[in-house]
């Protein structure tokens, strides 16, 4: 058995590798995920009819990993506390230290070993969000008057954004109308809804495309008008 030369690590909901002595190879990290379509056979049409759905697949990631000593007590302690995570949590590594992704555990641990316990390798492998979130846009960026954001990235974002105030937003093309009830309202363009604490507030909120608020790549001008005092909007810039 021979070691990976690298000495990366990465963080899985809390989880650090190098903490139990797991080291990492990064080779995998810089695959891309396929877009989705759909694909259609036409009576009488040559070819396929395609239709892009505008998304991407889940993503899969494996790290070659390996434990130089005290394989048996570090390998234990790791394997647990990885599998103590539930569902989809928060990723990252150190080759890609301005992003990270939601990603969850998908397969057991197989290991070579060395004799005597004194190191031993082996693959893990995570199933992901197909998008590299970006560390910057996790960032609020506050408005109090007309202004304007700027997506960084090739790719619209789905926004979270806090309207103090009643009235209307114009965030680019999109405008958002407000009407009156409570102090704020809370628009979570990545899940569709409208809340204000735990109240719903979907019934109070009104969008001219019809559909939730995003981010277009380039700029995208904010507006406010009425009784609209502040603007918070997390954008939430991703890559692939």
């Amino acid at each position: 058995m021979s070691y990976i030369e690298d000495n990366g690590y990465f963080i899985f909901g809390g989880v650090k590798s190098s903490d139990y002595g797991v080291w990492i190879g990064g080779g995998g990290t810089f695959n891309a995920p396929a877009r989705r379509y759909k694909e259609y056979v036409v009576p009488g049409r040559n070819g396929t009819l395609t239709i892009d759905e505008g998304a991407y697949e889940e993503a899969e990631v494996t790290y070659p990993a390996f434990i130089a000593r005290n394989f048996p007590a570090n390998v234990e302690a790791f394997r647990n506390a990885i599998m103590a995570q539930n569902g989809y949590v928060r990723m990252t590594d150190s080759y890609h230290t301005n992003e990270y992704y939601l990603a969850r555990y998908m397969a057991g641990l197989e290991a070579d070993t060395l004799p005597g316990g004194r190191g031993g390798s082996f693959d893990l492998t995570f199933r992901r969000d197909p998008r590299r979130f970006l560390l910057s846009g996790d960032e609020p960026v506050v408005f109090t008057q007309n202004d304007e954001i700027e997506n960084p990235t090739l790719f619209a974002s789905n926004p979270f954004i806090r309207v103090t105030g009643d009235g209307t937003v114009n965030v680019g093309d999109a405008a958002i109308t407000i009407s009156p009830g409570y102090e704020y309202v809370d628009i979570d363009s990545e899940i569709q809804d409208c809340y204000c604490g735990l109240q719903n507030a979907n019934a109070l909120v009104s969008f001219s495309t019809g559909k939730f608020p995003t981010l277009q790549p380039g700029v995208n001008g904010i507006t406010m008008s009425g009784n609209v005092t502040e603007v918070q909007i997390t954008p939430r810039w991703f890559i692939l």
